[in-house]
């Protein structure tokens, strides 16, 4: 019997949980059963990584057939479009409508020699339940000859659960409007995003979890699209992680943003799902008046923001412990023991954990964020996404982290 890959760790860790209906997976990359990367490109890299999210989807009763999202963060490279990375992660899929998949090209990966690490998430037998919808969009002709399917979801509901893949102002087209700025670009996305959650019965109101990324290296970059991206929602709305990026697809794309709902079903009509939300005051609020929650709860899931190391009790922005990764890893974690805390549950429910944080590259810093994570989660790692940034929001801030626990 083969091994399960591994990441390239000391201590134990987990592949795959689940929390409520849905099962996650961290960044599975190409790595063997002692943590090694087996292919030197990025396509090779796609195909292992695929393969162990196949092997290891077992684990928690599911299959391929039962992803609903995919989301890859990958390094590019000069001769592989991110057309091609989309095709080689919708090509392992045999069944239709496929699972969503989001892109996310990133500079760096935390550990040696990796290209991709691939996101997942499934949903046991969705493709049997009474209520599925999707809204799908044809590849353009100019790709076709790189797929196996000539649809892609742009958004996918499975019973309740709904997910829509992140895109930047062009969407599918390769070409942002001449003379759109950032803040244009940003509502454009959340517009087109709002059509597709109608397309599935659903609206922005219903989303859970909203995630963006955007071009700055300073927070007047990131005021005027924050404003633009929560002109759409009304309050309460969803927990929210936004983070720089550094290089998106096609040219000239400022920001991407993406988002997961739920609404239920009730005899013929499609109905909001009330949330519970739970914000103690020790936790940080924005600097900006917004109308995202910290963390909230429905269905026996708790959907955390962005925690980031910003002053506790105020709205100052300011962050504790400035330049310093392990210690702001260490205050951030506090936060989100305080948000779990009021459901009775603690960074160890955890079923999924992505973090960002400021790296130049050097394995020894994701060993020392994935030993301090390891430390909060009571010795055992859950499913994680690790993702090196060559900078966060201001130049003092070191890392932002968030997840998916067991309610």
């Amino acid at each position: 019997m083969n091994k399960l890959w591994k990441l390239p760790i000391d201590g134990p860790h987990n592949l795959i949980g689940s929390a409520g209906t849905i099962t996650f997976i961290g960044g599975a990359g190409d790595f063997d059963h002692a943590g090694t990367i087996r292919s030197a490109d990025l396509i090779s890299q796609i195909e292992g990584g695929m393969e162990n999210v196949s092997q290891t989807l077992p684990a928690e009763l599911c299959t391929m057939d039962d992803v609903v999202k995919v989301k890859a963060y990958y390094t590019p490279e000069a001769k592989v479009s991110e057309w091609e990375v989309i095709a080689q992660i919708a090509n392992r899929f045999k069944t239709t409508p496929l699972p969503v998949i989001s892109t996310v090209p990133v500079p760096m990966q935390p550990f040696e020699k990796q290209k991709i690490q691939l996101q997942v998430m499934a949903q046991r037998h969705w493709r049997s339940l009474s209520d599925t919808r999707v809204h799908e969009d044809p590849v353009p002709d100019s790709q076709l000859h790189l797929f196996q399917h000539k649809l892609l979801s742009s958004a996918l509901r499975a019973g309740e659960f709904i997910t829509v893949a992140n895109r930047t102002a062009a969407h599918l087209e390769d070409q942002i409007e001449t003379g759109q700025d950032s803040v244009g670009e940003s509502h454009a996305i959340m517009n087109s995003i709002n059509s597709a959650l109608h397309a599935v019965g659903a609206s922005l109101q219903d989303s859970i979890k909203m995630e963006g990324y955007y071009f700055g290296t300073n927070r007047d970059h990131w005021k005027p699209l924050a404003m633009a991206r929560a002109s759409h929602f009304a309050e309460p709305g969803p927990v929210a992680t936004v983070v720089p990026c550094h290089n998106l697809s096609p040219a000239g794309a400022t920001t991407k943003i993406e988002v997961i709902a739920m609404r239920e079903r009730r005899a013929t009509f499609d109905k909001y799902i009330a949330r519970e939300d739970y914000w103690p005051p020790r936790v940080w609020d924005w600097m900006l008046n917004l109308p995202y929650r910290q963390a909230i709860r429905l269905r026996d899931m708790i959907w955390l923001g962005g925690q980031v190391p910003s002053e506790p009790f105020t709205n100052t922005g300011k962050r504790v412990h400035p330049f310093n990764l392990e210690s702001q890893t260490a205050f951030t974690m506090s936060y989100i023991d305080d948000l779990l805390r009021g459901w009775n549950r603690g960074a160890s429910d955890l079923k999924l954990a992505v973090c960002y944080f400021t790296s130049t590259g050097e394995f020894s810093q994701t060993e020392c964020m994935t030993n301090l994570l390891s430390n909060t989660m009571g010795g055992v790692l859950q499913p994680l996404t690790l993702v090196p940034q060559p900078h966060m929001q201001t130049p003092e801030s070191m890392v932002e982290i968030w997840g998916v626990a067991q309610g």
